[in-house]
């Protein structure tokens, strides 16, 4: 089975690299017939070839004879610079190869504020450790970054999923629940109901103006109103540790509050959109540099299928599906503590 490759330009400062590749191979077996078994090529293909780099360059490169394929003074100095260059784009090939499938290089990545903080910034000990060519590049921010314009290989995001060419893996579900400080509810009154929270301080970052919430009787948007906005979700967590309000918290945000007793869970059967999740997210699945790909699995792997933010509190936060009252003995030793 013979292989023709593409006419090159007639432009006589350009010599396809596969020309060069033929002629090297022919310089080093003697004989085109070889060299076109060796690079699945005719011989009819092969000679075809050299004489029509010999055309371009000017300068004929093989002495042929009956019985006799032998380079020309010129085709010998030529040789010694295409050996060469070959040497150099082999080079180059595997410098790319190595890149791909060894973890190395600079990992530019970017991601939430508080999340990072507190759920990637703990975890990297161990992964510079284990890939030590690895240089990380980790831009904080909790605006949306462009990244393929911006030059990151890789984006964290929490929220729900929008269409787009970029590739997507989620990393973990972002569970969120109705959470108070004791102080709140103390003062202000439990609440019975999700109507009740039309009566409440409910805190939220930005212009948000309700909250989706998943309940006993489905999906339902209810409208929220408050007497303090801010846009920093960090300021709004404090706010409501510090007694001013409802907030609508992801269990990764305040799992340690929600642990020592600093917030309660209020409405448990009620809890953020089940639509919501961590993801990763980047350019593209084809040749996915492995430094990407091992970040990636170092986050998917420490955080499991079910987070360990969720495991550490979720018997705390009534997320067992049992109510805080079915539980006194759990409740007293939390408050002993």
């Amino acid at each position: 089975m013979s292989t023709d490759f593409p006419t090159p330009s007639k432009d006589a400062s350009v010599t396809a690299i596969s020309d060069l590749e033929i002629f090297a191979r022919v310089a080093r077996t003697g004989n085109m017939s070889a060299a076109g078994r060796e690079m699945a090529l005719s011989p009819a293909v092969v000679s075809k070839r050299i004489s029509l780099l010999e055309e371009r360059l000017g300068a004929r490169l093989f002495q042929r004879t009956t019985r006799q394929l032998t380079l020309t003074e010129t085709g010998e100095g030529y040789f010694k610079r295409v050996v060469d260059i070959l040497s150099l784009v082999e080079e180059a090939e595997d410098f790319v190869s190595r890149r791909n499938t060894k973890p190395r290089g600079i990992l530019k990545v970017t991601a939430p504020t508080s999340f990072a903080r507190r759920h990637i910034t703990p975890h990297l000990a161990s992964f510079m450790v284990r890939y030590p060519d690895i240089e990380l590049d980790l831009h904080l921010t909790d605006a949306f970054v462009d990244i393929i314009r911006e030059g990151f290989d890789l984006a964290i995001r929490i929220g729900e999923l929008q269409d787009s060419s970029l590739v997507a893996r989620k990393l973990a579900a972002d569970s969120r629940i109705l959470c108070a400080s004791p102080a709140y509810v103390a003062k202000a009154g439990p609440l019975k109901s999700i109507t009740d929270l039309e009566l409440h301080n409910c805190l939220g970052a930005g212009l948000q103006e309700s909250w989706r919430l998943d309940g006993p009787d489905g999906s339902k948007s209810v409208r929220i109103n408050s007497n303090l906005r801010t846009n920093s979700a960090d300021f709004v967590r404090d706010a409501i540790i510090a007694g001013l309000g409802i907030g609508l918290r992801a269990t990764w945000d305040v799992g340690h509050e929600l642990k020592t007793g600093e917030l309660v869970r209020v409405l448990p059967e009620y809890r953020g959109s089940s639509t919501m999740a961590i993801y990763a997210v980047y350019p593209s699945r084809d040749f996915m540099p492995a430094k990407v790909n091992v970040f990636i699995e170092h986050l998917a792997d420490i955080y499991g299928a079910e987070p360990y933010w969720d495991r550490e509190v979720g018997s705390v936060a009534g997320m067992d599906g049992k109510s805080p009252a079915a539980r006194p003995a759990l409740k007293a030793r939390v408050q002993s503590r």
